[in-house]
C-alpha cells in the first residue's frame, strides 16, 4: 500500500516550494513531485539572466534572499531556492514525473514515473498543481523544428560568435536573446509574424532593441514567418505568400510557452474562453480538493502571473486545505 499524504504538490518551482513550506508549518503530511530539478524553470533560464524585480519579491517562507546587487540573477535564485529547500528539509522528489491524476475515494491517486523510469502511485487527500508553463514551448509545427540546430530556449551567446542566427519571436525572450547575441558579435536576424514588436517587452529593453533594428545592427523582418528550417537556412514566408531563404547556422524559436496540464485530462476541469482555469478565491479548481497555483492555471494570462504574485497563491490554497482537513486524522 502506498502512503496517503494530506497533500501532493506537483512542481518544485518557487510557488510549489512555498506550498510545501506552508504544508509543513501547518502540520500536514505532503510530498513535492518534480519532473526535473528544484526550480527547473529557473535552471533553464538564460545563463546570465537577471530578474525584473528585487530580491524581497522573490522570497518564500520568510527566508531572506541576500544578493550583492539590486536585482537577483539566475545564479542568485538557484542558490536561494536550493538553500531554502535544504534548510526547510522539504520532502521533494526530483526527477519524478506525474503522468496522470485520478479522483479516488480518499481524494486523489497520482500515477508517477520515478527517476529510474519505473511506474508507481502516490495517494493524497488534496492536490496542489504548481507546474508553471516554461517547460512547455509553443511549437510552430513546421519541418525542421526539432532539428539539432534549433532550440526553444536561449542560454548564452558565446558559441555563436560570427555565425548567422535567426531569432523567431517578438516578446521578452526573443528581445533579450537578440540583443545578447548582437553584443557578442553574432549576425542576428529576427523574424516576427506581427507588424511590430510586442508591447509587453520590458520598458528598458524595447527602446534598445528598436534602436538596434533602426540602425541595422539587428535585422528584423515583420509580417513574416518561418515555414521550414533546414541545416543551412530557413525558409521565410512574407505576408503576400512569397518565400525566400535566409542563411542560418542556428535558430532560436522563442515563440512563447503555455501550461501543460495534460496529466489532469481525466478530471474535466472547467476553464474560461481564454483557457484560464475556473478557480475560486483559494485557487481551488472546479474539482473539489484540486488546487492550481501560480501561472499553471492561467494559460491566457501567463504575462500576468509571476513568482512575485504567484507565491501568494500557495498561501491561500494551503490555508483552505487546512480548513477543509480540520478535524481529520492526519497520516503520513
Amino acid at each position: 500500500m502506498s502512503a496517503l499524504y494530506d497533500v501532493a504538490i506537483v512542481g518544485a518551482g518557487p510557488v510549489g516550494l512555498a506550498a510545501a513550506i506552508g504544508c509543513k508549518r501547518a502540520g500536514l503530511s505532503y510530498v513535492v513531485l518534480e519532473k526535473g530539478c528544484v526550480v527547473n524553470a529557473i535552471f533553464d533560464y538564460p545563463t546570465y539572466m537577471s530578474f525584473f524585480t528585487t530580491a524581497p519579491e522573490l522570497e518564500i517562507g520568510n527566508h531572506p534572499m541576500v544578493t550583492g546587487h539590486d536585482k537577483p540573477d539566475r545564479r542568485d535564485a538557484l542558490m536561494y531556492y536550493r538553500l531554502v529547500t535544504q534548510r526547510e528539509n522539504l520532502n521533494v522528489r526530483q526527477y519524478t514525473k506525474v503522468t496522470q491524476v485520478h479522483a479516488a475515494p480518499a481524494g486523489f491517486t497520482l500515477e508517477i514515473e520515478d527517476k529510474d523510469g519505473s511506474p508507481s502511485v502516490v495517494e493524497a487527500r488534496r492536490v496542489v498543481v504548481a507546474t508553471g508553463y516554461y517547460d512547455n514551448p509553443l511549437h510552430m509545427g513546421i519541418v525542421g523544428e526539432d532539428g539539432e540546430n534549433v532550440s526553444h530556449y536561449y542560454t548564452e551567446a558565446h558559441p555563436f560568435m560570427g555565425l548567422n542566427v535567426t531569432v523567431i519571436g517578438a516578446g521578452n525572450s526573443a528581445a533579450d536573446a537578440a540583443l545578447d547575441l548582437w553584443r557578442c558579435g553574432v549576425n542576428v536576424t529576427m523574424i516576427v509574424r506581427a507588424p511590430e514588436l510586442k508591447k509587453t517587452i520590458k520598458y528598458w529593453v524595447r527602446p534598445d532593441l528598436e534602436n538596434r533594428i533602426k540602425e541595422g545592427s539587428i535585422a528584423a523582418h515583420f509580417n513574416s514567418q518561418v515555414v521550414e528550417i533546414l541545416p543551412d537556412y530557413v525558409v521565410v514566408q512574407r505576408e503576400d505568400g512569397s518565400t525566400w531563404q535566409l542563411p542560418t547556422d542556428y535558430t532560436f524559436a522563442l515563440t512563447g510557452y503555455r501550461p501543460d496540464l495534460s496529466f489532469l485530462s481525466g478530471l474535466n476541469l472547467s476553464q474560461h474562453p481564454d483557457e484560464c482555469l475556473v478557480l475560486d478565491e483559494h485557487y481551488q479548481s472546479s474539482v473539489a480538493g484540486l488546487f492550481v497555483v501560480g501561472s499553471a492555471g492561467f494559460a491566457g494570462k501567463t504575462n500576468q502571473v509571476f513568482i512575485e504574485n504567484g507565491r501568494f497563491h500557495a498561501d491561500h490554497a494551503v490555508a483552505e486545505i487546512v480548513r477543509q482537513l480540520a478535524g481529520a486524522e492526519l497520516r503520513v
